[in-house]
């Protein structure tokens, strides 16, 4: 069984190919083409389809492009590029269509390339690796992996986003606390580039060391998507893996799983009672962050619910094959609770992502994929077809200070806040997560101990820059002490590029001395300003929080 242990500074050099990378590289397969494959269709602006592909998850954000491209395969992505490249066409890219920034829908697009047509999943065995095409959304990608293999990624929650983004971006999830994100078991990835010249062809990169395009695989282990080519497919293998057997490669996740659904009505808090709440999350995590803590096996997405919304809601999950599994779950409860008079009721109604679970009050132990089903199974945005979304991060590598505290009390007991689709998510982090090296991935944040999503959602255009200033008044309010945005290395360490923040590129709203892209990619940008130069040295794939090139 692969248990997927990363050694700090051993992380990246695993891998059995002895018959060395270029070789590998020279032979890898193409990705396969979808069912009845070809070349993708083309969505003009009289096809009936154009309006429901010109936008994503985000209705704030809409492309008027001359036409959108489905791909369904690396030649067809060659192709697609080769056309829009020589045409002069700026460019944007979809997997899922889950970015809630305007990376993929903004009026300077003139042509969209969308792979969610893209949906293959299956074993290599030249690469003795599992391979996730981009189109791929999660939940299928979790299906097929475990229904065929007993494996997975330990990848997120919501079931309709794409591979394409989540992986690039760094992703990770429930299990991401024993097993890392879900790019520290990526082994390669296909990318279609274009040179300085014009020329596009489709590379193979892998984290072998002796791979002359590691580079450009170490840019998709966080760098984001849209920066360097066009993603086709990802191959993944945990660092130990050993053998040859395909269901020894990648993590295995727990068989079973114990699963608690509590809701904390907001009539049983004050602010005092609230407070010692968060701190108390704040302070378990601070305490079982470790690459080897024995809590490790356990994750919590805790959604903290305006007041209008009437109650918060927490869902637990450990890994029921570890020893006193049980008593280890009831003791992070007790301790979430202490102190604060609570007393939970049981999840009768949907909390953001969080399905009603009445029947998991008391703790309930399920299959890991009945789990995984159930968990991301109402997705909120998903379920508006006009939603409008607004939406900040944050790191912690310590605990709320009283400040913050206060300040997200107030906003969120605001009785002038008449939005009840406004949240904080608290997700568990750390774990196995900080047992990499900043620099291993490009995911830099490697010693966080939970995270934070600040989110609104609503409908009515109308509304836009109500929300708009609200979500921006309460975050910057929120890091008042460290000039409106998550320091670095201090008690926050900035942002995560797959919750996109354009704010945090614009001095109207970023009124610190840290750039963007230190909250987003802290030292490592230098290294990805150098992969930009040597991969795309025109700038051709760009957006609003894109990687630029350095010289």
């Amino acid at each position: 069984m692969s248990s997927a242990r990363l050694g700090r500074r051993s992380v990246l050099a695993g891998g059995a190919a002895a018959a060395g990378t270029a070789a590998l590289a020279a032979t890898a397969p193409t990705a396969a083409a979808a069912p009845g494959a070809g070349t993708g269709a083309t969505v003009s602006p009289r096809d009936p389809r154009y309006e429901l592909l010109t936008t994503g998850i985000n209705k704030r954000f809409v492309a008027r492009p001359e036409y959108i491209r489905m791909i369904r395969s690396a030649a067809d992505a060659e192709r697609a590029l080769r056309e829009a490249y020589r045409s002069g066409k700026r460019l944007s890219v979809r997997s899922g269509g889950h970015c809630v920034a305007d990376f993929t829908c903004n009026p300077e697009v003139e042509v969209i390339l969308d792979f969610s047509e893209m949906t293959g999943v299956g074993y290599d065995p030249k690469f003795r690796a599992f391979y996730v095409d981009a189109g791929a959304r999660l939940y299928n990608v979790y299906e097929a992996l475990y229904k065929g293999w007993g494996v997975t990624i330990p990848g997120g929650v919501c079931h309709s986003v794409g591979a394409g983004g989540h992986v690039s971006g760094g992703g990770y999830g429930m299990l991401s606390r024993a097993y890392g994100l879900v790019v520290d078991h990526l082994y390669a990835v296909q990318v279609v580039v274009v040179d300085a010249r014009g020329k596009v062809r489709t590379v193979v990169a892998t984290r072998e060391e002796d791979d002359p395009n590691r580079d450009l695989w170490w840019a998709h282990t966080g760098g984001g998507g849209g920066n360097f080519g066009l993603a086709v497919r990802y191959w993944f293998r945990s660092p130990d893996a050993t053998g040859s057997r395909p269901g020894d490669q990648l993590v295995n996740p727990p068989s079973r799983v114990w699963t608690s659904a509590l809701d904390f009505p907001w009539e049983q808090l004050d602010e005092a009672s609230f407070g010692r709440l968060l701190k108390n999350f704040g302070d378990w995590h601070e305490r079982h962050s470790g690459p080897d803590d024995r809590y490790r096996h356990l994750s919590s997405l805790f959604n903290v619910n305006a007041k209008g919304f009437g109650r918060l809601s927490l869902y637990t999950q450990i890994d029921a094959t570890i020893p006193d599994a049980r008593a280890l779950l009831d003791a992070y409860l007790e301790e979430l609770l202490d102190g604060t008079g609570i007393e939970p009721v049981p999840m009768e109604c949907p909390s953001g992502e969080l399905a009603a679970m009445p029947n998991q009050f008391r703790p309930t132990e399920l299959p890991w994929l009945a789990a995984a089903r159930m968990l991301g199974a109402p997705d909120p945005v998903g379920a508006n077809p006009i939603a409008r979304v607004g939406l900040k991060s944050a790191y912690f590598r310590r605990n709320f200070t009283d400040h913050q505290v206060a300040s997200l009390y107030r906003f969120l007991s605001d009785p002038e806040l008449d939005n009840p689709d406004t949240t904080l998510v608290l997700l568990s982090f750390g774990g196995r997560i900080n047992g990499v090296e900043p620099q291993a991935t490009a995911s830099a944040q490697r010693d966080s101990v939970f995270k934070v999503i600040f989110q609104n959602i609503w409908s009515d255009p109308k509304h836009d820059a109500r929300y708009m200033r609200w979500i921006r008044d309460w975050y910057q309010d929120v890091f008042a002490e460290t000039g409106g945005v998550p320091e670095i290395d201090g008690v926050t360490d900035g942002c995560y590029i797959n919750y996109p923040d354009t704010d945090m590129a614009d001095p109207r709203h970023n009124r610190s001395d840290l750039p963007w892209h230190t909250l987003f990619y802290k030292g490592n940008y230098r290294r990805l300003q150098a992969v930009k130069d040597r991969w795309d040295p025109s700038n051709y794939f760009r957006h609003s929080l894109s990687v630029t090139t350095g010289r």
